[in-house]
C-alpha cells in the first residue's frame, strides 16, 4: 500500500514537472534558440513600412537573428515570405503576417543562410513593399 502510494505521489510529480517545463518553453512567436540557431535570437534590425513603402529595402542580418516590421503607415499590410502565394522561402518572415497601422511584429529566428525576399500580401506585384533579406 505504501509503495503504490509512493508510486502514485512520484507519477503526479513528474507529470506536474513536465507540463511546467513545456509551458514554460512555449513561444509561440519564436523558433529554436541555442547551439543550432547560430546567435540567440536578437531583433537585428527593424524594417518600416509606410505609403512609400519599406524601407530599408534590402538588408543583412547574422544566421539566427530576427527581423522586426513597424507600421507606420494609415493603412493595414500584410507581410509574407515569397513566393506568392506558397510563402516557402523563409517561413520565419510568416510571422509577421497581418500589420495593422502602428503595430510592430518580430519574425521568427532566421536559421537558414540564404536570400529571402518577402511581400506584402494585400499588394503582392507593387514594388514598394516588397524586400530582401540576406541571411549569412
Amino acid at each position: 500500500m505504501i509503495r503504490s502510494t509512493r508510486l502514485l505521489v512520484n507519477g503526479v510529480v513528474a507529470i506536474g514537472l513536465a507540463l511546467t517545463l513545456s509551458a514554460c518553453d512555449s513561444d509561440s512567436n519564436s523558433s529554436l534558440v541555442g547551439p543550432n540557431s547560430g546567435d540567440d535570437g536578437t531583433v537585428a534590425l527593424t524594417i518600416t513600412i509606410e505609403a512609400a513603402g519599406v524601407s530599408p529595402k534590402d538588408v543583412t542580418i547574422s544566421r539566427g537573428q530576427r527581423v522586426r516590421f513597424v507600421n507606420n503607415d494609415s493603412v493595414s499590410h500584410t507581410m509574407f515570405s515569397d513566393p506568392h502565394p506558397a510563402h516557402t522561402d523563409c517561413p520565419g518572415l510568416n510571422a509577421i503576417d497581418l500589420l495593422n497601422p502602428g503595430q510592430s511584429k518580430t519574425s521568427n529566428n532566421m536559421d537558414n543562410l540564404r536570400v529571402c525576399t518577402y511581400h506584402d500580401e494585400q499588394r503582392d506585384t507593387d514594388a514598394r513593399y516588397r524586400g530582401t533579406i540576406r541571411v549569412q
